[in-house]
Parts: C-alpha cells; sequence; structure tokens
C-alpha cells in the first residue's frame, strides 16, 4: 500500500537541459527504471515529522523519456512540507497553535521559513479529490490506466502548450458564463502556474493512490472498475454545455463528475 495513499498529484516535467548543470549530471545518472513514487511519498511523510529545513539535503524527482529527451520534475518535499506547514499556522488562531505544533516546532518554523526559496514548485498535490479544473486541462486519448506494485493506476499526460491551450479555453467559457470569480479565478492560477516552466515540458496528472479507491467505489456501483471513470468526459460536456449557453447539459457534466469524486472522497471518513 502506498505510503500517502489519499493524495493525487499533477506535476511538470521540464527537459533536463533547462536545470542547473549539477542537477543535469545527478539525474541524467539515474536509471530510467527506478521507482520514485514511493521515495517521494515516504520522504515526505518524514519531512512532516523531523524539523529537517528545506536547504538540508538533496531532494529526488520524477524523472520519464519520452523521444529522445529526458524530463525532470524535482519533489521540492522539504519545500512543500514547509510551505504547507506555514500556511496550515497561519489559518490557526494564535491562541490555537499550540495545540497542533509544539513550541519547538514553531521556533524552527520562524528560524528556518527564510529557506523556503521563491521557486515555484513542479508539483501541485490535493488530497482526498481531484479538482475539476485539472480535468479541463487533458483529452480522452491522453488517459493511461493499469496496474502496478502498487495496484491500479490512472494517468494523464500531454504537452504543456495544449494543456495551456485548454486552461485559457476553459477560463473563457467559465468567464463569460459567470463573470469574475472563484472558479474564474482558480483557473487563471492554474494557468499562471503552467506559464511558469518550458514550453517544451510536459504535464501530468497522476491519481496516486485515489485510483484504488475509484476502483473500489465504481465497482460498488456495479461497474467495470476505473474504465467506467469518464471524468475527463464530464468536465468537457460540462464545459460545453456552458459555451452553448445550455444549463442543463452544463449540470450533467458537472454533477456527473462531483458525484463520482464524492464517493471517493466518503472513504476518508472511513480511515
Amino acid at each position: 500500500m502506498r505510503p500517502t495513499p489519499y493524495v493525487a498529484s499533477l506535476r511538470i516535467y521540464e527537459p533536463l537541459s533547462s536545470f542547473p548543470a549539477a542537477d543535469q549530471l545527478r539525474w541524467s545518472s539515474i536509471p530510467i527504471q527506478s521507482y520514485t513514487g514511493r521515495d517521494e511519498e515516504l520522504r515526505a511523510l518524514i519531512r512532516t515529522i523531523f524539523l529537517e529545513p528545506p536547504s538540508l539535503k538533496a531532494d529526488g524527482a520524477h524523472i520519464i523519456d519520452h523521444g529522445d529527451k529526458r524530463y525532470v520534475s524535482p519533489w521540492s518535499t522539504a519545500r512543500r512540507c514547509w510551505a504547507a506547514l506555514e500556511e496550515f499556522r497561519n489559518s490557526l488562531p494564535s491562541s490555537v497553535i499550540p495545540f497542533f505544533l509544539s513550541d519547538e516546532f514553531a521556533e524552527k518554523l520562524n528560524e528556518d521559513g527564510s529557506l523556503v526559496d521563491e521557486r515555484i514548485p513542479h508539483i501541485i498535490s490535493e488530497t482526498w479529490i481531484i479538482p475539476p479544473r485539472w480535468f479541463s486541462l487533458f483529452s480522452p486519448e491522453e488517459r493511461l490506466r493499469g496496474e502496478n506494485r502498487d495496484g491500479v493506476f490512472t494517468l494523464m499526460r500531454t504537452d504543456i502548450s495544449s494543456a495551456k491551450k485548454r486552461c485559457q479555453q476553459a477560463h473563457q467559457i467559465v468567464y463569460k458564463a459567470f463573470g469574475s470569480g472563484p472558479v474564474e479565478d482558480d483557473l487563471a492560477q492554474l494557468l499562471n502556474w503552467l506559464n511558469v516552466f518550458h514550453p517544451d515540458s510536459i504535464l501530468e496528472c497522476d491519481y496516486g493512490g485515489l485510483a484504488g479507491y475509484m476502483e473500489k467505489s465504481l465497482q460498488d456501483q456495479g461497474f467495470d472498475g476505473l474504465e467506467a471513470d469518464k471524468s475527463i468526459e464530464d468536465i468537457l460536456l460540462s464545459l460545453q454545455g456552458l459555451d452553448l449557453g445550455d444549463g442543463a447539459l452544463a449540470g450533467k457534466g458537472y454533477e456527473a463528475l462531483t458525484k463520482r469524486w464524492r464517493r471517493v472522497a466518503a472513504f476518508e471518513q472511513a480511515m
């Protein structure tokens, strides 16, 4: 079982040549068959327990070869954990913080918070659900399903130029239908994130351990497991409805999507 089976990720793989020379040397020597998903999750768990500042040791990366090029998605585990902890602390009233963070932890965070640099992470993670906007970045034929050492999986992978074009289209449709608001802003922020990276990058959405929960949920409903997951098709149907001004069509796609993922999120209560 995965160390963190409730996490899904959206990853950017940049060409190896776009990284500093030292990173190129280190990552070019890693065998492509090396399995990195479990390693990243274990490292994340360790770094949420031990007070290890982001710059203390080199982090790992996900690596893929496509065509004649190597692409890399650095984990930035410590920085992501440190930033998440800072965000969590800032969301709490000062009187409540001691119940969640010890004085030692809070002091360490104050000391090392400056070590969390401003570089944009290559990986965005969500727990127990995949945001609908992520699905708008892909087409159904870019989805890959199968089984590996951790069980069933679902991956979606596309070139970043296609993802940006689809994100722009989704943003325009949502803005036209609803104007400014949270959904429109989320898409704008997603597009800003995509625009940071090398134009030859590859975008990947990984269900992670949620693929197993989705498989079970669909089988419990009498469907043929992950093959019945039509999340990309649902969001495309919803966007089509919005674009045509057809509220019923838009609602049909969105309701199918959210209903399916609510069942997955419900597994959190059983943990």
